[in-house]
């Protein structure tokens, strides 16, 4: 880190009279560590600690400056003046960079170590579950195909690499994110947009090209693995079955990822707005708030960890679904035809490395309103220039006319030629961009819906509410109907198989989408550092645009996630069916399944009913939390009065605030897990597989609709909230800190759930259900063939 040398030839040092920020001048967050009995880090205390030591070496009539190792092992310096800048402008709030970078850097191992436990803690109860399902996979699977120990073993084996490997994603990802976080707040120190948008646009696509590229190999080295067992074409239906464990290793974690996250990210989110903003006035990140470092600490494994692992899960599901869907395309058109779903994938990464040079290199952002259109701009090029090299990617791979055995219909097999695979995959993509420009319409406040419901706040909190539900509600309608239309073209066209490669092609571009899903947690973590750091007013100004634009295309990310999950599901769903017709030699399900059969519909109902328990219970989880977070941050306000002065003489407790979080997400992701685990698996084992169909149906169709609903709600009550504090005190909306502000922070409060743990955790209900039900099909049909132990069939 350099410290500029001021005049006399000395390094740095703090300017006479001028007091650093008592709040900042310790490391905080050992909470997690300390509340889950690991006890704090080496030299962390309740005490002055310097970051840089002021030695001085004279050396040939020079002065050095030596840096002290940072708190955290391994960790890169900041560089606060990493290139050249231009001389009349300071790098740093105040001139003082020593100070300033000092500041930085607790702050930064404040996140960085909070996320780091919380992760831990997270993944320690995931390793324990890893060990005892894959057993359950291994007895029940083992025993539903007539003790074949080695489908047992393979699924088993395949689940637990899946579920590592989504560990891995979402470890890695918020590692960058917190890497990055802290050097986007100084990269927007520098004159410019360009320095600081590259930062965290960088950080996105090292998450999301990792998370392709890992998931991808460890796709494909496991099949090639179980070739071994299974080398004739013949076989090859056991190998894909076999391999239905991983997408259900990634989608399990992703569960606990995403409710866990979700639920620590905004118990802290909440609780700091409602006693920070609404009851005190004081900023959003102003470090006299007890709950902001875990608030910071949330964006990093809610929105980058638990996205990330979503995302994977999704990848993962899709790619087996049509791999057990198509397996009998490798009779006739071999290896290199059946794998086709992972060619598409590989094929999306190397269009979106090439496309990420547009916004980096070929037209760099140099205005504010550069951001946006540079992350639409991914989004659009990615999706155009995969239409041509998917259709290269079917001519290259697989054979001029190929068979495939229809999921409906006995002894049923369709012709299918490169031309028609193609369409499917490229129908999926442009159906995947219509919903995420269709998203951002909704939430962007650039457009009239959004206008509509700040306009609402003027007359309170409950307008503002009624508008953002009713927004959200509408934006489900158009979404559903290009839901539908892809359904329908892509079963017309290559049957069930077609849904399957449609579901891939939203996720052709996921490296693209990750990135700039990571990009928005990257800017806001950067602005609330600027915040904490007392940086120059204009650094948060910066990195607020910077975050505005990432909100809205989080927003178009979160519609493109929701979107594949619906495919995804629905593919799952066909593969479910297609592996039980194999299991009962055309017994079951041949003619298709029979909605009208009393079981069936009764489970539809069921069904339906499975997202909003789902819903419900981690609405309330993150009301719970943020409870016993208001009530803490109260109790710090009125326990230590001088918190709340301009110049604080009282250190908040930071570490009690990321307890709460910690302990709260851990104890309440169990319960929503074992609910969407357990339902399908009780229901295939006594009342049939039949009952199966009819809840994976009804969760499908419920899923869609509320997810859609509450994350659009929730994304369009956050900018409806922005678009108010933008405004100037003497405009209609009167800006920030009026009664009109407090209600909006209000709506974006009760948003805050909808779009950060609710609404985007229902993806995994319904991918979950399904896949859950794909790996456990033999041993549903093993109990009474199918009609379950209560025999009711």
């Amino acid at each position: 880190v350099a410290a500029r040398r001021l005049p006399g030839g000395h390094a740095g040092t703090a300017e006479p009279g001028r007091q650093m920020h008592p709040i900042l001048l310790v490391p905080a967050a050992a909470a997690a560590r300390r509340s889950l009995g690991a006890g704090p880090p080496p030299d962390v205390g309740y005490k002055r600690q310097p970051v840089l030591s002021n030695e001085h070496h004279h050396r040939g009539g020079h002065h050095r400056h030596d840096l002290g190792p940072p708190a955290v092992p391994g960790l890169a310096r900041i560089p606060v003046k990493s290139v050249p800048v231009d001389e009349g402008s300071s790098l740093v709030s105040g001139g003082n960079d020593e100070a300033t970078t000092q500041r930085l850097i607790e702050i930064y191992e404040a996140i960085y170590e909070g996320a780091e436990s919380f992760l831990k803690a997270e993944y320690t109860v995931c390793a324990y579950f890893i060990v005892v399902f894959s057993v359950v996979i291994f007895v029940l699977v083992s025993w539903g195909t007539g003790w074949d120990f080695a489908r047992g073993l393979f699924t088993a084996l395949s689940f637990v690499l899946g579920a590592v490997t989504s560990i891995v994603s979402g470890y890695l990802g918020m590692k960058v994110a917190v890497f990055s976080n802290v050097r986007t707040t100084v990269s927007a120190q520098k004159p410019g947009w360009t320095a600081c948008f590259n930062v965290a646009f960088r950080a996105g696509a090292v998450m999301g090209f990792t998370l392709c590229g890992l998931g991808i190999l460890m796709l494909y080295l496991t099949a090639l693995a179980f070739r071994v067992h299974y080398p004739a074409a013949e076989d090859w239906v056991y190998l894909t079955e076999s391999l239905t464990g991983y997408g259900l290793g990634g989608s399990s974690i992703a569960m606990f990822g995403r409710v866990g996250g979700g639920i620590y990210t905004k118990a802290a989110d909440v609780g700091a707005d409602l006693v920070g903003k609404v009851v005190h006035g004081i900023p959003e990140d102003d470090p006299r708030n007890p709950a902001t470092i875990a608030d910071n600490v949330g964006d990093n494994v809610g929105d980058v960890a638990g996205m990330g692992s979503d995302l994977f899960g999704s990848f993962a599901e899709a790619t087996c679904a049509a791999l057990v869907i198509g397996s009998s395309i490798g009779l006739t058109g071999g290896w290199d035809a059946m794998v086709f779903p992972i060619i598409v994938s590989a094929v999306g990464i190397l269009v979106c490395l090439v496309c990420s040079f547009l916004a980096t290199h070929i037209l760099p952002v140099k205005t504010e309103a550069g951001v946006e259109n540079a992350l639409k701009l991914q989004l659009i090029s990615t999706t155009v220039l995969m239409i041509p090299a998917v259709y290269g990617a079917a001519v290259g791979f697989l054979p001029p006319a190929f068979e495939l055995k229809a999921a409906v219909g006995i002894d049923k097999t369709l012709t299918l030629t490169p031309w028609e695979a193609s369409v499917c995959v490229i129908m999926g993509a442009v159906g995947g961009l219509v919903i995420g420009l269709l998203t951002e319409y909704f939430t962007s406040h650039s457009y009239k819906p959004v206008r509509e419901v700040a306009n609402a706040c003027k007359t309170g909190a409950a307008t503002n509410i009624i508008y953002g539900i009713a927004l959200g509600y509408k934006s489900v309608i158009i979404p559903v109907i290009v839901l539908a239309l892809v359904v329908y073209g892509s079963f017309t066209l290559c049957d069930m198989y077609g849904v399957a490669l449609a579901a891939i092609g939203f996720l052709s571009n996921l490296a693209t989408g990750l990135t700039i899903d990571v990009y928005g947690p990257v800017c806001d973590n950067a602005g609330g550092i600027a915040e904490m750091a007392e940086l120059d007013p204009a650094v948060r100004e910066k990195t607020d645009a910077l975050d505005a634009a990432g909100n809205t295309t989080a927003a178009i990310g979160k519609g493109f996630a929701i979107g594949s999950a619906a495919l995804v599901s629905l593919a799952l769903f066909g593969a479910f069916v297609t592996r039980i017709r194999h299991s009962s030699d055309d017994a079951l399900f041949s003619l298709g399944v029979n909605m009208l059969e009393p079981l069936t519909f009764a489970f539809l109902i069921i069904g339906g009913m499975i997202p909003f328990a789902f819903a419900a219970m981690t609405m309330k989880s993150v009301g719970e939390a943020a409870m016993a977070m208001v009530m803490e941050v109260q109790r710090q306000f009125d326990e230590k009065p001088h918190l709340l002065d301009a110049n604080p003489t009282e250190r908040p407790d930071y570490d009690a605030c990321i307890a709460i979080s910690t302990k709260a997400s851990l104890r309440e992701m169990v319960p929503p897990g074992i609910m969407v685990m357990g339902t399908p698996l009780l229901t295939g084992i006594f009342f049939g597989v039949t009952a199966v169909s009819g809840l994976l149906v009804g969760s499908l169709i419920a899923s869609v609709q509320l997810a859609i609903s509450m994350s659009n709600s929730g994304g369009a009550w956050d900018n409806a909230k922005k678009y108010i504090e933008r405004a100037s005190p003497d405009s209609e909306l009167k800006g920030k800190g009026s009664d009109i502000h407090k209600a909006a922070v209000v709506g974006d409060t009760v948003g805050d759930p909808f779009k950060d743990t609710s609404g985007p955790a229902l993806n995994i209900v319904m991918k979950l259900m399904a896949v859950l039900s794909l790996v456990f099909a033999d041993t549903f049909y093993a109990v009474n063939a199918g009609r379950g132990v209560f025999n009711l069939s």
